[in-house]
C-alpha cells in the first residue's frame, strides 16, 4: 500500500502535518463565482413570487369555474349558496378537447345540490317535476322556448342523472352490482332525446372530466390534511426522534446482539409473511369473484378490493419469496463483512454519543426544506392562477366553422358567429392572457421549478457538509472528549455557511440541471404516451434511463465531495478528482458493479474511508497516532450517519 502511494498512483501524496487535527479553521471561501450566482438567482426568485402574488388569485383552484367564469360557492357573489359545479352532458367530458383546453365542451353551471334523481327534459316539461328540472338550467332562461329550441341553445340539459358531488363537482352515482355497472337502479339510460345509451359512457366522461380537477385538488387535499393533523405529525416525529435516541444507546452497548437480532427477526417476519399470503391465496382458491386480474380490476380508491383477489395474495407471495432469498444469500456471502458492519455501528452510536446534538439537526434541514416546499408551491399556484378568463366558442366541429375561437359571453347572442352556429356556446374556457407577462409564464413555471431543486439540493448539500464537518472533529480528536470543540455541530455549520457556500451551491446547481432536464423528459413522455411511435418511445426511455443514472451518480459525488470539503477546505472539483482516484484503489472493488455507475458509490470509495474507519476507530490512541505519523497521508473519513 505504501509503494503505491509512493508511486502516486492515487495522486499526490499529502506531507504529514503535526498540526493537522481535522477541520481546519484557517480557511478561505471556495467558489465564490457560485455563490454570488446563487444569491442573484435567490433574488430573481423573490421578484417572481412577488409578481405572482400581485397577479395570482388562489380561488380559481380552489372554487369550481361555472361557463361564465364565476366562482361556485364564493361567499360575497350571488354563487355563493350555489357550491357544486353541475355539467350538462357530462359524456362531452371524454372528448379529446378536454385535453387541450383543460374544460369540458358542455355548459356548466353552479347549483345548491346535485340532481338525485333520474329525469328528462322531455319528460320534466309541462309537468310537475319542472320545478325541480328548471334549477340545473341556465337562471333566465325564456320560457316560451320550445323544447327543441331550449335543448339546441343549450338552457337546459337533456337528462339529470343521480349524482354525487366530488371535490364540488357533481358525478353520476354509478355503482357495480354483481359486477356491472348501474346509475340508480339502471344498466342504460337515456339520453333527452329518445336514444337510450350505456353507462360506461357516463364513466368515460367522468374519467375525463375528473382527470382535469385531480392535480389542482390533489396540493389543496395535502395542504388541509396537514392543517388538520399538524399536531400528530409533530407527536410522530417527536416519538421517532425518542426512539431513534434509545435506539442509538443500545447499539452502543449491544451492537452486535441487536444487528443479529434484527436479521433473524427480519427472516422470520418474511417467513411469516410468506405462509400468510399462502393461506389467503389458498383460502381464495375457486372462491367466486377472487379471479378477477389486477388489469381488468383497475386502480380504485379503496383499496381493500385488492385483498380479495387472488392475483394479490399470490404477487406478495412472489416479493415476499424473493426479498427472503436475496437476504439469505446476502448472509451466507456477507458473514465476514456482517463482523465489520457490527463494528462501525459501535464507533458510529459512540460518535453519535459525544455529539449528541447531531440528532436534532435533520429538524433544521426538515424545517429549511418545508420552507422551500412551501414558497415553491405558493409560487406555482399564484403564477398558475394569474391569468385571465378566456371564453371561447364550444359546438359540433363538423357543422360550425369557428369552433375553438375567443369570444366575449356578453355579445355573442347578437354575434355573427351566433347566427352562422345556431347550436354554439361562448363559455369560459380557461385562464390565459396575451400579454408579456402571460406569455412568459411557462418560463416562470420552469424557473420556479428550476430553483427549488436547486435550493433544496443546497438545503441537503448544507446538512451533509454540516454533520460530515461535525463528525470529522470527533474523528480528529486524540482524546475525546477534551480535544472535541464545545460546539461541533454548530462550528461545522458556521464553517459550511461562511466559507463553503459556493461550493455547496456548484454541487446543487449540477443536480438542479440535471433534475429539471429529467421533469422536463417526464412531461414530453406523458405527452407521448397516446403517440404510436415505438422509436420514440425508446428514445424517451433511454434517455430517462440515462439522466436517471447520471442523477445517481452526481449524488455520489456530490456526497463524497462535500465530506473532503468539510475538512481540509478545498474547492470542490480537487476532492472529487481525488475522490475519483481513490477509486482505483484495490479496496474499491469490494463486490462493485462495473455495469451501471449508480451502484458503484456503495461498493467503491464509500466501502474504501468505511474500511480505513473501522481499522483506525478500532486501535487504542496511541497506536492510531502512530499510525498518523507513519503514513504520508491519512485517510479522510466519511461521517456516519446519525
Amino acid at each position: 500500500m505504501e509503494d503505491e502511494r509512493k508511486d502516486g498512483a492515487y495522486g499526490t501524496p499529502q506531507k504529514y502535518d503535526p498540526t493537522f487535527k481535522g477541520p481546519i479553521y484557517n480557511r478561505g471561501c471556495t467558489d465564490i463565482i457560485c455563490c454570488v450566482f446563487l444569491l442573484l438567482a435567490i433574488v430573481g426568485y423573490v421578484a417572481v413570487g412577488i409578481i405572482a402574488w400581485t397577479h395570482g388569485d388562489p380561488r380559481k383552484v380552489i372554487y369550481p369555474t361555472d361557463s361564465r367564469g364565476e366562482f361556485c360557492g364564493q361567499k360575497g357573489t350571488k354563487n355563493a349558496n350555489k357550491p357544486y359545479l353541475f355539467y350538462f352532458n357530462i359524456v362531452k367530458c371524454a372528448s379529446p378537447l378536454v385535453l387541450l383546453e383543460f374544460q369540458c365542451p358542455t355548459p356548466q353551471i353552479c347549483v345548491e345540490k346535485c340532481p338525485d334523481r333520474y329525469l328528462t327534459y322531455l319528460n320534466a316539461y309541462k309537468s310537475q317535476d319542472f320545478e325541480y328540472y328548471k334549477q340545473f338550467c341556465v337562471p333566465g332562461f325564456p320560457k316560451d322556448k320550445s323544447v327543441a329550441e331550449v335543448l339546441r341553445d343549450g338552457d337546459c340539459p337533456a337528462v339529470l342523472t343521480p349524482s354525487t358531488p366530488l371535490a364540488r363537482r357533481c358525478f353520476p352515482a354509478i355503482h357495480a352490482h354483481k359486477g356491472v355497472l348501474m346509475v340508480g337502479n339502471e344498466t342504460t339510460y337515456e339520453d333527452g332525446h329518445g336514444t337510450r345509451k350505456n353507462i360506461t359512457e357516463l364513466v368515460e366522461g367522468a374519467k375525463k372530466a375528473n382527470g382535469v380537477l385531480e392535480a389542482r385538488q390533489l396540493a389543496m387535499r395535502i395542504f388541509e390534511d396537514y392543517t388538520v393533523s399538524w399536531y400528530w405529525i409533530i407527536i410522530g416525529l417527536v416519538i421517532a426522534m425518542v426512539m431513534s435516541l434509545l435506539f442509538i444507546v443500545l447499539l452502543r452497548f449491544l451492537a452486535g446482539i441487536m444487528v443479529w437480532v434484527m436479521i433473524v427477526m427480519v427472516i422470520l417476519v418474511l417467513g411469516y409473511g410468506i405462509f400468510h399470503c399462502y393461506v389467503e391465496y389458498s383460502r381464495l382458491r375457486g372462491k367466486a369473484g377472487s379471479d378477477i386480474s389486477l388489469m381488468d380490476l383497475g386502480f380504485q380508491t379503496d383499496l381493500r378490493v385488492y385483498l380479495h383477489l387472488q392475483q394479490t395474495w399470490l404477487a406478495f407471495m412472489i416479493i415476499l419469496t424473493i426479498l427472503e432469498v436475496i437476504i439469505i444469500l446476502l448472509l451466507i456471502f456477507l458473514r465476514k463483512r456482517i463482523l465489520i458492519a457490527i463494528a462501525l455501528i459501535k464507533e458510529a452510536s459512540r460518535a453519535v454519543g459525544y455529539v449528541m446534538c447531531s440528532m436534532l439537526y435533520p429538524l433544521v434541514t426538515f424545517f429549511l426544506l418545508c420552507l422551500c416546499i412551501a414558497y415553491w408551491a405558493s409560487t406555482a399556484v399564484f403564477l398558475s392562477t394569474s391569468n385571465e378568463a378566456i371564453y371561447k366558442i364550444f359546438g359540433d366541429v363538423n357543422t360550425c366553422p369557428v369552433v375553438g375561437k375567443t369570444c366575449n359571453p356578453e355579445t355573442f347572442p347578437s354575434s355573427n358567429e351566433s347566427r352562422l352556429c345556431p347550436g354554439a356556446h361562448c363559455q369560459f374556457a380557461f385562464y390565459g392572457g396575451e400579454s408579456g407577462y402571460h406569455q412568459a409564464l411557462l418560463g416562470l413555471q420552469i424557473f420556479n421549478a428550476f430553483m427549488f431543486f436547486w435550493l433544496a439540493n443546497f438545503v441537503l448539500a448544507l446538512g451533509q457538509v454540516t454533520l460530515a464537518g461535525a463528525f470529522a472533529s470527533y474523528y480528529w480528536a486524540l482524546h475525546k472528549p477534551d480535544d472535541l470543540p464545545a460546539f461541533p455541530l454548530f462550528s461545522a455549520f458556521s464553517r459550511a455557511l461562511r466559507y463553503h457556500t459556493g461550493s455547496l451551491a456548484f454541487g446543487a446547481l449540477i443536480l438542479a440541471i440535471v433534475q429539471i432536464i429529467r421533469v422536463m423528459l417526464e412531461y414530453l413522455d406523458q405527452r407521448l404516451k397516446a403517440a404510436d411511435n415505438k422509436f420514440a418511445k425508446f428514445l424517451m426511455t433511454c434517455l430517462k434511463c440515462c439522466f436517471w443514472c447520471l442523477e445517481k451518480f452526481i449524488k455520489f459525488l456530490n456526497r463524497n465531495a462535500y465530506i473532503m470539503v468539510s475538512q481540509p477546505g478545498t474547492r470542490d472539483p480537487e476532492p472529487t478528482h481525488r475522490l475519483l482516484l481513490a477509486g482505483r484503489s484495490p479496496h474499491s472493488h469490494l463486490g462493485g458493479l462495473i455495469l451501471f455507475p449508480p451502484y458503484l458509490p456503495p461498493d467503491c470509495h464509500l466501502w474504501h474511508q468505511l474500511l480505513h474507519l473501522s481499522q483506525e476507530c478500532l486501535l487504542p490512541a496511541h497506536e492510531k497516532h502512530h499510525q498518523v505519523r507513519k503514513h504520508t497521508a491519512a485517510p479522510l473519513p466519511s461521517s456516519p450517519d446519525p
